[in-house]
C-alpha cells in the first residue's frame, strides 16, 4: 500500500467491525457517513469556482464531460443522464464516460482504470475544444485513465476540473481547478464506493444543479424545463405552472397542452396572454430566463 493514498488507509474505528452485531455495524457506518458533508463543505470555494467555469462554458455554447473509472465513472454517467428529464438539457451538452465503456456500468472493469488507450478513445469520442470543460473524477486521483484524460484535454485547450478525495492526488497537476474532499479512511479499507462515492455524488449534485440554475433552467426552486414524459412529471408540470401563474390545475393543464408540454412557455403564454410563438420569441430575447420575461 502506498502511504500517500489516503483512500487506501485502514480505519482504526472499524478494525473490529466483523465482531459487531448488526445495529453496531449500521451505527458505525452512519457515524462515518456524517463526516462526508462536513468534508464537502470545506471545498465550497473550489466547487463554486468549478460551477462558474462550467456555466461560462455552456453559455458560450461549450460542452462538459465527466470521466471516471468504477464508482466515479458511474456517478458521472448518472449525473449527466439525469439532466435531460429534469431540465430538458440536450444530452450532448453534459456527457458522462466510464472507463471500459457502457458495459462497465453494470459489470466491474477495474482493469480499465489503468488503460491509456481507453482514455484516449473516450476523449477523442468527446473531442474537446477550447470552449469545453473536461472533469476527471477519482477517489485516489491517480488512475492512468483519468490522468491521461486530463493531461490530453489540457493540451487541446479545454478547461479541466479534478474531483478527488486524496490530497496527494496526481490529477492535481493536470486540473485547472481541483476539488479535494478529504473524507478519511473508509469503513471497509479501500471501498471508495462508500464515503468517497457519497462525497463525489454530493459534489456532482452541487455542480450540475448550480449550473442549471445559473443558465435559466429554474424559476425559484421550480424545474421549469422539466420534460413531462410520465404521469408523475405531467402532474408536477401542471403544479409548477399553477404555482407560478396562480391559476387552477385545470387551467395549468390547458396551457401546458397549448405549449406542447413546455412549462416555461406555458407560463409566458399565460402571463403575457400571447401565442406559443410569441412566448418562444420573448424567452429567446432573454436567454431563456423566465424571471426576466415575467
Amino acid at each position: 500500500m502506498q502511504k500517500n493514498i489516503l483512500t487506501e488507509y485502514s480505519n482504526p474505528r472499524t478494525k473490529d467491525i466483523d465482531l459487531m452485531i448488526t445495529e453496531e455495524i449500521i451505527d458505525c457506518i452512519n457515524k462515518e457517513d456524517r463526516k462526508v458533508a462536513r468534508a464537502v463543505a470545506k471545498a465550497k470555494p473550489e466547487i463554486a469556482q468549478a460551477a462558474d467555469c462550467i456555466t461560462q462554458s455552456i453559455l458560450r455554447s461549450g460542452r462538459v464531460a465527466y470521466f471516471g473509472a468504477g464508482t466515479s465513472g458511474r456517478l458521472g454517467v448518472l449525473d449527466a443522464s439525469e439532466l435531460l428529464p429534469t431540465y430538458s438539457l440536450p444530452p450532448h451538452i453534459i456527457q458522462g464516460y466510464i472507463a471500459g465503456g457502457d458495459s462497465a456500468l453494470r459489470h466491474a472493469a477495474e482493469h480499465a482504470e489503468d488503460n491509456k488507450e481507453f482514455a484516449l478513445n473516450d476523449l477523442n469520442a468527446f473531442n474537446p475544444t477550447t470552449k469545453d470543460v473536461v472533469i476527471g473524477i477519482s477517489a485516489s486521483g491517480n488512475p492512468t485513465y483519468v490522468l491521461t484524460i486530463l493531461q490530453e484535454a489540457q493540451k487541446r485547450g479545454a478547461k479541466t476540473i479534478g474531483i478527488t478525495c486524496n490530497p496527494e492526488a496526481k490529477l492535481k497537476e493536470f486540473s485547472d481547478i481541483c476539488i479535494t474532499v478529504v473524507v478519511g479512511p473508509e469503513v471497509i479499507t479501500g471501498s471508495s464506493r462508500m464515503k468517497a462515492g457519497t462525497a463525489q455524488k454530493m459534489i456532482l449534485n452541487m455542480l450540475s444543479t448550480t449550473v442549471m440554475i445559473k443558465t435559466g433552467k429554474t424559476y425559484g426552486n421550480f424545474m421549469i424545463d422539466v420534460t413531462p414524459t410520465c404521469n408523475k412529471l405531467i402532474d408536477r408540470s401542471n403544479r409548477i405552472i399553477s404555482s407560478i401563474c396562480k391559476i387552477s390545475i385545470a387551467k395549468a393543464n390547458e396551457y401546458r397542452i397549448k405549449a406542447n408540454n413546455k412549462v416555461k412557455i406555458a407560463c409566458v403564454m399565460y402571463k403575457k396572454q400571447c401565442t406559443k410563438e410569441e412566448a418562444e420569441y420573448l424567452l429567446k430575447q432573454h436567454n431563456g430566463i423566465l424571471r426576466k420575461v415575467i
